[in-house]
């Protein structure tokens, strides 16, 4: 393992809106009470646990631009003889190439840009390689985010990658373990989500891995059946792999951008794989706890043709989505238990099967390929085995720290008091943005603004309950009524987040408080006194 500088052409992600993001991000994805009533019963109920309410307390990246020009990017890289892969910590932790060196194939989309666009929940988000997503349904808000990254010790006597950071939409911490064992065509990955709290947490993870898209490209998974979600909205049961005209597991078959939820048997080995016309491409498995396979396409219309297009530069091929998570679907929430974890592991690598049999007209015939050439290559037995002698290491102590994330964690831990074995958060991470709330929590009282300072940022806000709870407690300023504010409108206490930034006003007129109350009127239907 080493570290090396990427330099790739980058456009500027610009600062962060100083703004609170108040209102509900328009393309969540969400289904009505119809169509809920008509799914299983344990998909109606995840459908509808938790949903997100806001993207507080992360800020919204809308400040980033089209002009591209060389920058130097930080880079791990993991070697062994038949892979390399590069992992960029200061984007979320994407893995943004996975080389097959005995072939001198990528078996990855690589982007060869960075532009961001606005997909992530919290807005910039970049296509390209395996991005890991976690928090509610959408690209993750860490998507353009550093990670935490060092050097840890792999089961096999070996290095490996540690990212990890602390989710701000769903207060969990998290980590992903990345080695390559020696001689192996596999990049092993080891997850785990912790919910440290005393009550139960919703968890959202899917894996997104884009991969190259041509005519002849075929995605495989083991089912005869998948939950289709496009446009309209509704998730519909369709049969796999034809469905409405077209051979849909072709995703330039189909017409419009959509969702693919492959709908596996519970005693089917989760893999999914994309192959092209001559049966090569990339697999991708795990061990059993990862359910979910899915398919995206943007499709072959003008629409999202254009998409792509403006995610790249020209003269790029174009790239398709699969996914793998704990739900079925991406419109799933699932209930993790107080001081409980989910934790699993991925297998990432090549794989080369008879394209007649991958590309012929008989789909168990092509599944049945594609799964016994998986089997000799990665063993289910072998997952389930590097799996078991990864669990000990992820307690294990980072060694040299290799990236650093934000000091969000680090504020958590000290606030509760948490333990958590093999993902520190140094409190030498804490920083500007968690020096009000570490006096608030040392004092008792938030900072006031500077009143002979312009103000420029109100900095950033905290609304978990514990926090609010502090706000509530704490003497009245300016701020520290904003900020409260902020927290009840978060926990759907409107009425009372008004009085609190009316009282904010008294304390001072600042253009945040004015303008949370502007949104508090337009969005009760009050547009004029807004």
């Amino acid at each position: 393992m080493r570290r090396t500088t990427l330099t790739l052409p980058t456009a500027p992600l610009g600062p962060e809106n100083p703004l609170p993001a108040l209102r509900l991000p328009r393309e969540v994805h969400r289904i009505d009470e119809t169509t809920r009533a008509a799914l299983p019963a344990d998909m109606a109920r995840q459908t509808a646990y938790e949903p997100l309410r806001s993207v507080l307390p992360v800020r919204l990246r809308d400040g980033y631009g089209r002009r591209r020009a060389p920058a130097g990017l930080d880079a791990l890289v993991l070697e062994n003889d038949r892979l390399r892969v590069t992992v960029l910590p200061g984007l979320g932790g994407r893995v943004h190439s996975l080389h097959h060196k005995p072939t001198g194939r990528e078996l990855l989309y690589r982007n060869p840009v960075v532009q961001p666009a606005d997909f992530a929940l919290n807005g910039a988000w970049f296509s390209g390689g395996i991005e890991w997503n976690i928090g509610a349904t959408g690209h993750t808000t860490l998507a353009c985010a550093p990670l935490h990254a060092a050097r840890v010790p792999a089961p096999d006597g070996g290095e490996m990658v540690r990212l990890w950071e602390w989710e701000r939409l769903r207060d969990l911490p998290f980590q992903v373990d990345l080695w390559l064992p020696e001689d192996s065509d596999f990049l092993y990955v080891g997850v785990r989500i912790r919910n440290p709290h005393h009550r139960p947490a919703p968890v959202y993870w899917w894996s997104n891995i884009a991969v190259p898209e041509a005519e002849g490209t075929r995605v495989l998974a083991p089912a005869d059946a998948a939950w289709h979600f496009g446009y309209s909205r509704t998730l519909r049961h369709v049969p796999v792999p034809a469905w409405d005209g077209a051979d849909r597991t072709y995703p330039l078959r189909g017409a419009y951008p959509a969702d693919y939820f492959y709908d596996l048997p519970e005693d089917a080995r989760p893999w999914i794989a994309s192959l092209d016309e001559e049966g090569h491409g990339l697999v991708q498995t795990s061990t059993d706890l990862l359910r979910g396979r899915k398919l995206f396409l943007w499709g072959a219309g003008p629409g999202g043709r254009r998409w792509q297009r403006w995610l790249t530069e020209p003269g790029t091929g174009g790239y398709a989505e699969i996914q793998a998570g704990l739900a079925r679907t991406q419109l799933e929430h699932v209930p993790l238990e107080a001081g409980e974890e989910f934790a699993w592991l991925e297998a990432y690598g090549p794989l080369a099967a008879d394209p007649a049999a991958v590309h012929g007209e008989d789909w168990a015939a092509a599944r049945r390929e594609v799964e016994s050439r998986l089997e000799s290559a990665a063993p289910r037995a072998a997952v389930a085995a590097a799996y078991a002698a990864w669990r000990p290491y992820a307690d294990a102590e980072p060694g040299e720290r290799l990236a650093t994330g934000s000091g969000w964690g680090a504020l958590e831990v000290e606030r509760g008091g948490y333990r958590l074995p093999g993902t520190p958060f140094d409190p030498d991470t804490l920083g500007e943005q968690q020096e009000p709330w570490r006096r608030l929590l040392r004092t008792g009282a938030f900072p006031a603004w500077e009143a002979d300072e312009p103000l420029t940022d109100p900095g950033c806000s905290l609304v978990s309950p514990p926090w609010r709870d502090l706000l509530e407690a704490a003497p009245s300023t300016a701020a520290a009524e904003y900020h409260l504010g902020v927290a009840q409108w978060h926990a759907g206490d409107r009425a009372q987040a008004a009085r609190s930034w009316e009282r904010s006003l008294r304390w001072a007129e600042t253009p945040w408080a004015l303008r949370c109350l502007a949104v508090a009127d337009s969005v009760a239907g009050h547009p004029a006194r807004a």
